[in-house]
């Protein structure tokens, strides 16, 4: 793009509140900026800011054309509606894909959004790269959120999966894991599935990222995920870890979506995902 166009693509990020966890997947996320040559930006506000403060350093991104993605990292501060925020991204700079407009362009089957959730597009990646069979299998989902849970599952019916969502309310969780061909869980719950939830063969995606105090590592915690691997791993035919498995290929995800972007706006032809 540089040699094509004289440019590189721009990814903005907003960082409100001092959460260890957010600060971790923003710093992964500029690094990967640095490795592959997208220019980064970072706007870090204090946690009792204003929602205002918030709108506003997202507006100045919205006009700044060498920014092609904005991203505000979440969760927000509870004072703060999340959703006027994320509303506040243009649709065009949407790399996260929560714009109204991209998630319900996502669950109509004959519309395509024009940034599709970077976690949702990571695990279908993941699936896909390794050769695994979707149309007809039995998928669990465990977590609805709008970050993961949700457009996973839509994704995954557009590959004709026959999908179950497990969430808070869910009266048999083990028991419907235990059916299913393929489970992804992002809960946000330590060691949430045990190996008791899996059937032999199963293929296991991890998403959780669950900060665990460790005084021994840099940063005073660790990561673990949803899933106790120590266990799944002797059940799961394939299976990923954390860290490592899926937050690498998510922050490639959004990345490609930066690209895609910027394509857009210096006018070069995009490829059309596959969703």
């Amino acid at each position: 793009m540089k040699n094509a166009v004289g440019h590189v693509p721009g990814l903005a990020v907003v960082l409100v509140g001092d959460r260890r966890d957010s600060e971790s997947y923003v710093r992964y996320k500029i690094k990967g900026c640095e490795e592959v040559g997208i220019k980064s930006l970072l706007a870090e506000l204090p946690g009792n800011c204003t929602e205002d403060v918030v709108v506003d350093s997202v507006s100045r991104f919205n006009e700044d054309p060498s920014v092609h993605g904005i991203l505000v990292q979440l969760p927000l501060p509870q004072h703060m509606d999340e959703e006027r925020i994320l509303s506040a991204i243009s649709l065009e700079k949407d790399v996260d894909g929560f714009h109204p407009l991209n998630v319900g362009n996502l669950a109509l089957r004959s519309r395509k959004p024009l940034f599709v959730p970077c976690a949702a597009k990571a695990c279908l990646e993941l699936l896909l790269q390794s050769g695994i069979e979707l149309m007809g299998k039995h998928v669990t989902v465990i977590g609805r959120s709008k970050v993961v849970g949700l457009p996973t599952s839509l994704l995954l019916q557009r590959h004709h999966a026959t999908v179950s969502i497990i969430h808070a309310f869910t009266t048999n969780p083990e028991e419907i894991t235990r059916q299913s061909d393929i489970v992804i869980s992002a809960a946000g719950v330590a060691n949430l599935v045990r190996g008791s939830w899996l059937k032999k063969g199963a293929v296991v995606i991890d998403v959780g990222t669950n900060p665990i105090e460790d005084p021994t590592s840099d940063y005073g915690y660790r990561l673990t995920g949803d899933v106790c691997f120590e266990e799944a791993v002797k059940l799961a035919s394939a299976i990923t870890p954390v860290p490592g498995g899926v937050g690498p290929v998510t922050i490639a995800m959004l990345l490609a979506n930066t690209l895609d972007s910027a394509k857009l706006a210096y006018g070069l032809a995009t490829e059309s995902p596959e969703l």
